[in-house]
């Protein structure tokens, strides 16, 4: 099976790849743009195969992303200009800029070719300014407003959140920026007015304190807690804490992974009305507690950055069997088994890429 899944998923991001980029799912009712997130994301693994189309589908991704950056900086959310639809182009999104970061430095290592990087070394260094603006606390975390990072509709997360803060680490040491990625790993670590970890893992996030009300999430997020072990934001000892709490709570059941735990309900006090008007609005549904596959990739990284290969491989097991019901659908009702959407290139990326990673036993990114 974890074969038939590997092979599967290279077919899925072939079906994803246009002259434009790569979309983010194929098919008659897929995602039919460029996201940035969805496209670096699925280039982490799909990059690890040797084939030409992947590497000129991931070279135009970059390519489309950077010909549409704003004058500010910024990297578009999505591209969203090769449909039917209106042409148009979505910004109002923090993650964006820094997978397009994040990507360049993958595609570099990949195929050992720093044309694009040289080529786009202003569109870099535009994107990083526009980042750096984004630290409006002047404490080296980046903040941010609600529904602006891949949880685009729900919940309502704002301030510093760890998911953010993660792949910013990733990103200043990357660039070789130690100084500011030792203040972010205090910020968020250490710094009682600022820190995200509460003992067991890190929150999702949170803003300002006004004595005992505090502006602050505390439900679990799955992929800013991975990230942040995958990108040595957690300590071995932190990491090992999110781990048994995933474990714990069955986060990981029946598939890996449920993308919040636990699930929000209406009358809690985390709810906003707006959520009415989105499939998260039902718990186990979409956002508030399905099973986010690409997010179970990142899981099976975490046991192998850990060196839990054997739990790794039954992880991955779970993942491939997930993939193959549902043909790699978008989200899964972890109580039901029911599959939505199909063929989403970042489900097909992530699974290269945790494959790869458990064959050689070590974290390829």
């Amino acid at each position: 099976m974890i074969e038939k899944c590997y092979e599967r998923a290279k077919e899925v991001i072939k079906i994803c790849s246009t002259k434009h980029g790569l979309f983010a799912s194929g098919g008659i009712d897929g995602y039919n743009a460029v996201w940035a997130r969805d496209s670096m994301i699925s280039f982490l693994g799909a990059s690890l195969v040797k084939d030409s189309l992947f590497r000129n589908t991931f070279k135009q991704s970059i390519v489309t992303l950077a010909m549409n950056q704003s004058r500010n900086g910024q990297i578009p959310n999505a591209v969203d200009k090769f449909s039917k639809r209106k042409p148009h182009v979505d910004f109002a999104s923090i993650d964006s800029s820094l997978w397009y970061i994040i990507g360049h430095y993958i595609y570099k290592k990949r195929y050992n070719d720093n044309s694009l990087f040289k080529k786009y070394k202003k569109s870099l260094e535009k994107a990083l300014l526009w980042l750096r603006c984004q630290d409006t606390g002047e404490k080296g975390m980046l903040t941010q407003l609600p529904t602006s990072d891949w949880q685009d509709a729900f919940p309502h997360k704002y301030g510093y959140t760890i998911s953010t803060q993660a792949l910013y680490y990733k990103v200043l040491n990357l660039i070789g920026n130690k100084k500011d990625a030792k203040k972010l790993f205090a910020a968020v670590n250490e710094i009682a007015d600022s820190k995200l970890w509460n003992g067991n893992f890190y929150l999702p996030y949170r803003w300002k304190n006004h004595n005992k009300y505090l502006e602050r999430g505390e439900w679990f997020d799955s992929l800013g807690n991975l990230l942040a072990i995958i990108f040595d934001l957690a300590d071995k000892t932190k990491a090992q804490k999110i781990l048994s709490h995933i474990e714990k709570n069955k986060i990981n059941e029946p598939y890996p992974i449920k993308a919040i735990y636990p699930p929000i309900n209406k009358g809690s006090r985390y709810w906003q009305d707006y959520f009415d008007d989105s499939d998260a609005k039902e718990p186990y549904h979409y956002l508030n507690g399905g099973i986010w596959t690409y997010i179970g990739a990142f899981y099976v990284l975490s046991l192998i950055k850990l060196k839990k290969y054997g739990k790794a491989k039954k992880e991955l097991e779970k993942l491939a069997k997930a993939n193959l019901d549902g043909d790699f659908a978008e989200w899964i009702n972890p109580l039901t088994k029911q599959h939505f959407g199909k063929l989403q290139a970042w489900n097909a990326g992530m699974y290269i890429l945790a494959y790869e990673s458990l064959n050689k036993k070590r974290v390829l990114i």
